[in-house]
């Protein structure tokens, strides 16, 4: 059965890890050649990347009460008839009401507040436990379906481009590069992360090693503070947002992802893997889920900096560890999480539903 007709919607204004994954999902629907359209905000940071070639219609998403934006959201669903409706995120759920129209599926990327999901149709969940906790909370366990995220494989760079962004940072070639990507927010524990730093010396297995923070976020001028009062602010790079993370993870020596217990999946493990580089982890519960420690990653407590300083450590002092670490990683993201079992996975879903 080929794809039937769908209509994505999402109502952020900024850039996140919601917004990333609806960029890779819409690539992947034209890639399969899905009939889909898109509904984004409009003026929104999502607006100014690359879609890919599907139609892309831009809606208000003013607030989930506006008016305005409801009746545009339902004239667009008038005017594509997709019988399959997807909504990310609670504003572009909240305004979205197909009246037995389409089937309406929201996908929860997070541990929301539920109240704003529950007149969907169906809810897509990208972990176990997600998953659980929405059946917990009440929704019905047959319209909860469990999809992980899927990462792009890695496309290398020219070595010459990867010299130069080394430059372009001020990172002398003989040092060790350590990258962490995500929003600095609270719940990607940037914080515990510096603390940990802090505990390193100058040098592990006689080189010195560099932080580079990829991604931005209210808690930049806490964190910049932070930094200067532990005496390690001269061995931090801030990156800002960037549009190609690949980049940085293909200049990365070491992989560090320091979220609290409520991350729910975390990508920047699978970007790790795909990318063939040792990573560190929180073992918040979406690394439980998903890694290995010892086997594919190295997992330590969440908010513990003086484990985080040691595993740290341990990595960049082990070379072999960190290739046995990377070939597992690599051989789990290969079979688990790649675009094509995880879309066959929603195009079945999408048949299922419709067949009632």
């Amino acid at each position: 059965m080929d794809w039937p007709a769908s209509l994505h919607l999402i109502g952020s204004k900024g850039l996140g890890g919601a917004e990333r994954w609806f960029q890779r999902f819409a690539a992947a629907l034209a890639e399969r050649h899905a009939p889909a359209t898109l509904g984004i905000r409009a003026s929104s940071a999502l607006a100014g990347l690359d879609l890919g070639p599907l139609p892309v219609r831009s809606l208000p998403f003013r607030s989930t009460w506006d008016p305005i934006s409801r009746l545009a959201v339902t004239r667009l669903l008038r005017a594509t008839d997709a019988p399959i409706v997807q909504t990310y995120m609670g504003r572009a759920t909240r305004l979205t009401h197909t009246r037995g129209r389409a089937v309406h599926i929201a996908r929860l990327g997070g541990y929301y507040r539920l109240g704003p999901y529950r007149h969907a149709d169906a809810w897509i969940g990208n972990t176990r436990g997600l998953c659980d906790w929405m059946i917990t909370n009440g929704l019905p366990a047959a319209r909860v379906h469990h999809i992980y995220n899927f990462v792009e494989p890695a496309l290398p760079r020219p070595a010459a481009r990867i010299t130069a962004l080394r430059t372009r940072l001020g990172i002398a070639a003989e040092e060790q590069v350590l990258v962490c990507l995500g929003r600095l927010v609270p719940v990607k524990g940037h914080q515990v992360l510096l603390d940990a730093l802090a505990r390193l010396p100058v040098e592990i297995a006689g080189r010195r090693w560099r932080v580079v923070l990829v991604g931005d976020g209210p808690l930049r001028g806490a964190l910049e503070r932070q930094a200067s009062g532990s005496g390690i602010a001269g061995r931090i790079v801030w990156a800002g947002w960037q549009d190609d993370p690949g980049q940085f993870l293909q200049l990365a020596d070491l992989v560090v992802f320091p979220s609290l217990d409520a991350e729910t999946l975390g990508n920047v493990i699978l970007e790790a893997w795909a990318w063939e580089r040792p990573l560190v982890t929180a073992n918040f519960r979406g690394a439980r889920e998903i890694a290995h420690h010892g086997e594919d990653a190295w997992c330590v407590p969440c908010e513990d900096a003086p484990a985080l300083a040691q595993g740290i450590r341990t990595l960049l002092a082990d070379p072999a560890l960190c290739a046995d670490l990377v070939r597992n990683g690599h051989e789990r993201v290969r079979a688990r999480f790649g675009a094509d079992p995880i879309m066959e996975q929603y195009r079945t879903l999408y048949r299922d539903l419709l067949a009632g």
